[in-house]
């Protein structure tokens, strides 16, 4: 994809549109680091984002499970995108506070659902909700958040 095109869809797109063009590889991944912690964009709409998460062994914690710091790094991934698709124009933000609660181990090889949902998308302080369920639907970790949007990026 040429730089003008991408220009055209970031200069275009509405949030969610924007993150869903990640999702379908029509835009380039803001961040190598989605790649790092598999993250990959599954659907994206107004005030919600689905991931799919598949993290691999090296984010694993001595007992061998996935490290708690990279599951509240899902988690804030997921509640940013949630409260980003609600704007007009794609705005990363930034993350004021991120609650987590740990309810299960998550582990390393298997695919996880990442929900994000924006419950309040104000116009400089917005908050989200995040959970990371397994293959049976079951809770393994929530969050919730307080973001802004990152005034670097405000055109």
């Amino acid at each position: 994809m040429s730089v003008e095109s991408e220009l055209e869809l970031w200069n275009t797109l509405s949030g969610a549109e924007l993150i869903k063009a990640i999702g379908e590889g029509r835009f380039p991944q803001l961040t190598p680091i989605n790649d790092h912690i598999g993250q990959r964009v599954v659907d994206a709409e107004h005030g919600r984002v689905e991931l799919a998460w598949s993290p691999e062994e090296k984010l694993c914690n001595p007992g061998g499970t996935v490290h708690g710091g990279y599951i509240a790094m899902i988690l804030d991934n997921a509640v940013c995108l949630a409260a980003s698709s609600t704007c007009e124009y794609f705005l990363p933000m930034l993350t004021l506070s991120l609650s987590v609660d740990y309810v299960r181990p998550v582990q390393a090889g298997r695919t996880y659902r990442v929900e994000g949902r924006c419950v309040h998308p104000g116009r400089t302080r917005m908050l989200s909700t995040a959970a990371v369920t397994d293959a049976d639907g079951k809770l393994l970790a929530q969050a919730t958040a307080s973001v802004v949007p990152n005034q670097a990026f405000v055109r």
